[in-house]
């Protein structure tokens, strides 16, 4: 019997490692499937639904709604990749925006329309100086390379280019930027 069970010792080990690289495989495979389905906002939004610039997540839904409703009032909301993270630090903190005394947003909205603007805008290179105005912005440079800006740049400009701007929807362009690269 010791032979047999000897055996059966060997098979068992043989048999191990091809069954756990097997387990491995399969839960891999899963794993990667629960992923790719969870992040894939791209493949499940329409490109024409989209409306602005990124899709976001619906925990920023109320801060981009009330960033959008506050600054729209004036003029037309801005997507917060135009300007890194400092200027809408500034710009949230200071009453005085572009020489118009406004009322700052209090807690808990600016907390939100923070959280929307700090997610959705871009870093700040140590040495570069905070841009107030979008033609000083490398990032809408970056966003515009092929675009002869008007001088000075307005912001209810954007509608010339961006006609659904006043509704947030910078992703449709007029008919002669359609289709430049």
């Amino acid at each position: 019997m010791s032979n047999l069970v000897k055996r059966q010792s060997r098979q068992l080990k043989k048999r191990r490692p091809f069954g756990l690289v097997l387990v491995i495989l399969a839960w891999s495979l899963v794993m990667g499937w629960l992923f790719a389905s969870a992040t894939s906002v791209y493949s499940a939004t329409p490109t024409s639904e989209i409306g602005t610039v990124d899709v976001i997540p619906a925990q920023y839904d109320l801060g981009q709604e009330l960033y959008i409703e506050n600054c729209s009032k004036c003029h037309i909301a801005l997507p917060p990749q135009v300007l890194p993270i400092q200027t809408w630090k500034n710009l949230l903190e200071d009453s005085q925006h572009y020489g118009v005394q406004l009322q700052p947003l209090v807690d808990p909205p600016r907390i939100l329309v923070w959280r929307y603007l700090s997610t959705f805008s871009r870093t700040q290179l140590k040495d570069e100086e905070t841009p107030y105005r979008v033609n000083k912005s490398r990032f809408f440079k970056a966003l515009h390379p092929k675009v002869d800006l008007p001088r000075p740049v307005q912001i209810s400009g954007c509608v010339s280019c961006h006609p659904g701007a006043e509704q947030y929807n910078f992703r449709r362009l007029a008919s002669e930027w359609e289709n430049s690269n």
